[in-house]
Formats: structure tokens, sequence, C-alpha cells
């Protein structure tokens, strides 16, 4: 089982000693601005949104890129809530992949958290879960890709993608020698975190923003727009030939939209 505060101080003391874009020092975070809190999904980790952190970083943004555990939807979800709970002033989180499932329901009605921010991201609503989300419409070709299960002594059952077919099936637009690092640190995820449905969604009190490549192969292009559309999003974008791992291969975009969010959220 995880150590949960553990793994929370784990992912602060990381988050702090990123690096900015360039190698140039990162401007210094600006207390009036929102920390941007960036959860990874599966088979993904915390340096999957690097590219985004720097950029956001320069801007004077504070940024935690949180080490999402990927055990469950609830459990994941309350180790999120703990890492806005112990951070100073408004937050802004964003979720990629499996992680949109986790921001959903990580709320926990707590008033300083100001948006939402879908990266190629799940925002299931209550009792629905990612892994029938991902299959409700025609288009995703992850099943055939994933390795044999790794039964774990709980009795559940971890995922991962084989390697070897990592960086067509998820990362399509990164460049091949990081997308076999990405396959080589890829985090895995629990089987029953992809099935277990989803609590009232914070998407339904709060304001969001979505972005998404169109040649998603995890996710359907079609699946993201319907949660989009549902959930009422402020704008949309839709970044043409972007694979899975938008944030990586599009940091600019990404960044934009999550600023945006910040400025727009601010003024509310």
């Amino acid at each position: 089982m995880l150590n949960i505060k553990s793994l929370l101080a784990a992912t602060i003391t990381a988050a702090l000693a990123l690096t900015s874009l360039h190698s140039t020092a990162a401007a210094q975070p600006d207390a009036a601005k929102p920390t941007v809190v960036l959860v990874h999904g599966a088979f993904a980790e915390s340096s999957s949104w690097n590219g985004v952190a720097a950029r956001l970083l320069n801007q004077g943004y504070p940024v935690v890129a949180a080490a999402n555990p990927l055990r469950g939807v609830k459990q994941d979800a309350d180790y999120v809530a703990d890492i806005v709970e112990h951070t100073a002033g408004p937050v802004i989180l964003v979720g990629h992949s499996y992680g949109g499932a986790v921001i959903t329901n990580a709320v926990h009605d707590n008033p300083r958290v100001k948006a939402l921010v879908y990266v190629a991201a799940f925002a299931p609503d209550k009792g629905e879960t990612a892994i029938e989300l991902s299959g409700r419409y025609p288009g995703g070709t992850l099943g055939p890709t994933l390795a044999a299960p790794v039964p774990l002594d709980d009795g559940n059952k971890d995922l991962y993608i084989q390697q070897d077919k990592f960086g067509q099936q998820f990362a399509a637009d990164v460049p091949a020698t990081e997308s076999a690092l990405m396959a080589a640190t890829q985090r895995p995820i629990s089987e029953a975190a992809l099935k277990e449905a989803s609590g009232d969604p914070a998407w339904k009190k709060l304001p969001s923003w979505f972005i998404y490549g169109s040649a998603d192969k995890n996710i359907p292009e079609a699946a993201l727009k319907f949660m989009a559309d549902r959930a009422g999003s402020k704008k949309t974008v839709t970044v043409p030939g972007a694979s899975h791992v938008v944030m990586t291969s599009n940091p600019d975009k990404v960044a934009e939209l999550i600023v945006e969010a910040a400025k727009a959220s601010a003024k509310d």
C-alpha cells in the first residue's frame, strides 16, 4: 500500500525542484497568481508536464506536478485534494487522461479551487468510468497494445502499454527517442481504477476548459468532444494531428489555455 503522506511530501519537493525552459532562471512565483496543480494520467508520470510546467513557471505561476498514485479514483482524488489543502491561495486543477477523472473528484467543495482544465482527459459524470467512456465511441486502440496484466498481492492488476507499441499508440507526435524514454518510465495504472465509478463531478459547479488532439488513440476525439460539450467548456481547443500526450508535444498550446483559464478565473 502506498504511503500517501510520504508520496505527497515527495511530490511537493519534486515540484519545487523544476527548472525553467532552456535552462534560464524561472520567474519568481507571483503570490497574486493561482497555483497550477498538474495531474498526470495512466502510463505517464510527472515529467510528462515538464514543457508545460516550465512555461508556467516562466510566467510566474506556482506549479505542483503531482505524482498521481493511479490506484483508484477516490484514493487518487483524495491524494490530490490533500495537495490542494496544503497549497496556499487559489488553485487551478489540470488533469491529463485518467487524471481528468481524478480532478473531477478532487475538489471536495474547496472554494480555493477556481477552475478545471482537461488535457486529453476524462470528465466523467457521476457513475461513469474511464473504461466505459473510452469505449463509448469508436476509434480507441489501446486494448491490443496493453501488456499482460501484472497480478498484485491485493488481487488487483497493474496495466502497462507494451514498450514497442507505446510510441505509436500513446505519443505518435513525440520524437522517437523521447517516446522511448516515456515508454520505459511509464507508471502503471490499476485495472480497478479504470473501472471505478466517478462521484459527483466538479465540472457541474466550476468553469472548465478542454484541449485535446485530433489523433488521440487512447480516448477517441468524439468522446473528448462529447465530454467538453457536456461540461459546458468555456473554450475547447482541438490540436490537429496531436496524440494523446498533447501536453508533451504541444506545451505552448496547453500552457496558453491554462493561463487563459487562470486569468478568467481571477476576474470572477
